[in-house]
C-alpha cells in the first residue's frame, strides 16, 4: 500500500477548491445575501436576470433554515393612480414569491405586504428609488403573530 502525504497546504488548499469543496457549507452556517432591496423600471413588475439569481441565493438560505419566514414589501412611486399604485406593488411582490415558491419555499412562509406609494425610501421626486421591493427575514414566531 502506497500512503501519499501532502505537507503542502496551498496546494491542498487548491485541490479542495478544484475538486468542488465548499468551506461555508461544512460550516454550516450560511448566511442570507446582503441584498434585500431590488429596484424596477417605471411601469414594470418583473425582475432582470441578475436580480433573479439573488432571490433564487435567497430561496437556498430559506431552504436551510425552515424556521425562517420571509415577508416581502411591495412598493412603487406617486405617479398615478393610489389604486394602480397599490395593484403594482401586488404584481411586484407576486412575481417574487412564485419565484420563491419554483424555488422550493413553502407559501406557507411567505408574506406579502404591498404599500402602493405610501412609504417612500427617499423622496417623492425620486420615484427610481421608490420603485422596490424589499425582503424581510421573520422568525417562526414573529410570523404566526403577523
Amino acid at each position: 500500500m502506497t500512503v501519499l502525504v501532502l505537507d503542502n497546504p496551498e496546494l491542498i488548499a487548491k485541490a479542495a477548491i478544484a475538486s468542488g469543496f465548499n468551506a461555508a457549507a461544512l460550516s454550516g452556517e450560511s448566511k442570507p445575501p446582503h441584498r434585500m432591496r431590488f429596484h424596477y423600471g417605471f411601469n414594470k413588475h418583473a425582475l432582470d436576470s441578475s436580480d433573479k439569481a439573488i432571490v433564487r441565493q435567497h430561496a437556498v438560505y430559506l431552504r436551510q433554515h425552515p424556521t425562517i419566514s420571509v415577508r416581502i414589501h411591495g412598493h412603487s412611486d406617486n405617479f398615478g393612480a393610489e389604486d394602480y399604485n397599490r395593484f403594482l406593488s401586488r404584481l411586484r411582490t407576486s412575481s417574487v414569491a412564485k419565484l420563491l415558491m419554483e424555488e422550493g419555499i413553502a407559501e406557507s412562509r411567505i408574506l406579502v405586504t404591498c404599500w402602493g406609494s405610501d412609504r417612500p425610501l427617499a423622496t417623492p421626486d425620486d420615484r427610481a428609488a421608490n420603485r422596490r421591493i424589499e425582503l424581510e427575514y421573520l422568525t417562526q414566531d414573529m410570523a404566526r403573530a403577523l
